[in-house]
């Protein structure tokens, strides 16, 4: 009867503090954030939603800073959208084109900066994790759900380039995400731990980079800041291969360049590298039961990265999109290669 008895104490402390800690999430409050009021995107504002600034918060307590974008003749619960990316760019670009577009189309879309870039919220800056990336799509879907004017049980996810893989990650850890899209996809930690097209797979060469890395986190403890990796390299060398001068033509041009872009500027910490290079994303996508889209240009140098993520997924509702003669960046912002008709398609089959 003692262990009985001690056992039943401890299963209600333990439910006890369940409630507190459930009672206290109202408490949480988010960071006051400066947002630029003023339209500073890389792309036109449409005439055909609705524009408005708004905040939500991740389980960390960091605060995202996101555009919501709504059609104007837009009535009762919507269909959502949350959008992210490319890997070291900001909703002004092409997270916030994808996001317009598709609001033209009726959807309700979010496109957000993730934690410690952009406009959102947290402290060091330009980290990126692939946790709390992850994290922060499923905190898109945490504001989503509560908000009044869309349905719940039909919100989606659409992550571009580096998030791409992030936004796969974060529906196979997230069953409320009913349908994802993953645009111009990388798999950011295969491409840190491994180089482009697994070139450097082997264990020396991740013992070098371990090395380098952990060296640097000595030295910006030493100097009470961090160093930059450096964004997309510019002046680009002649024979510089063609996906670089890709990444140069949008970043660091009119076409796609925007101040608070990593990319366009000093890049991510350094350090940020460590822990991709060490928690491999995407070891359960194989599990997802809810519908996924990989879309990836025929001509693009990362191709072999979504497809490679395609075969890992099982299930009638998986869908590859090889767009013909498109490269990585086209789907960035070519409205003449983003394959908008399919990917509307894909989103009103699954998300009814």
């Amino acid at each position: 009867m003692k262990i009985k008895t001690i056992i039943a104490a401890a299963l209600l402390a333990t439910a006890t503090t369940a409630v507190a800690q459930t009672s206290n999430s109202t408490d949480m409050t988010d960071e006051k954030l400066n947002l630029t009021q003023e339209w500073d995107k890389t792309f036109p504002e449409s005439d055909k939603v609705n524009h408005v600034k708004v905040t939500f918060h991740n389980r960390y307590g960091v605060t995202l800073a996101a555009d919501l974008y709504t059609p104007k003749d837009a009535n009762g619960q919507l269909p959502a959208i949350a959008v992210s990316g490319p890997f070291g760019a900001v909703k002004e670009q092409a997270s916030g084109l994808y996001a317009q577009t598709l609001a033209e189309r009726g959807f309700l879309t979010l496109a957000f900066d993730p934690s410690f870039t952009g406009e959102s919220g947290g402290s060091p800056r330009y980290v990126a994790s692939p946790d709390i990336n992850t994290e922060d799509f499923s905190a898109a879907v945490d504001y989503l759900s509560t908000r009044q004017d869309v349905d719940p049980e039909r919100i989606g996810i659409l992550g571009i380039c580096g998030f791409g893989g992030l936004a796969i990650n974060a529906a196979a850890n997230d069953p409320r995400v009913k349908a994802t899209v993953a645009s111009t996809m990388y798999d950011i930690s295969r491409n840190i731990a491994k180089g482009y097209f697994d070139a450097n797979d082997n264990a020396d060469a991740r013992y070098e980079m371990r090395r380098q890395l952990n060296a640097q986190r000595t030295e910006d403890y030493r100097s009470g800041s961090y160093a930059r990796a450096g964004g997309v390299v510019d002046p680009v060398p002649a024979d510089a291969p063609q996906f670089v001068k890709d990444y140069h033509a949008y970043y660091k041009t009119k076409r796609g360049y925007h101040k608070r872009s990593l990319n366009s500027n000093e890049g991510w910490n350094k350090t940020s590298a460590l822990s991709f290079l060490n928690m491999p994303i995407l070891a359960y996508s194989g599990e997802i039961r809810n519908a996924v889209m990989v879309v990836h240009g025929e001509k693009a140098h990362s191709r072999y990265m979504g497809e490679d993520t395609f075969k890992r997924l099982t299930g009638d509702n998986k869908k590859l999109l090889i767009v013909p003669g498109a490269s990585h960046t086209d789907l960035y912002d070519n409205l003449e290669k983003i394959p908008f008709d399919d990917i509307e398609a894909f989103y009103r089959e699954f998300l009814k």
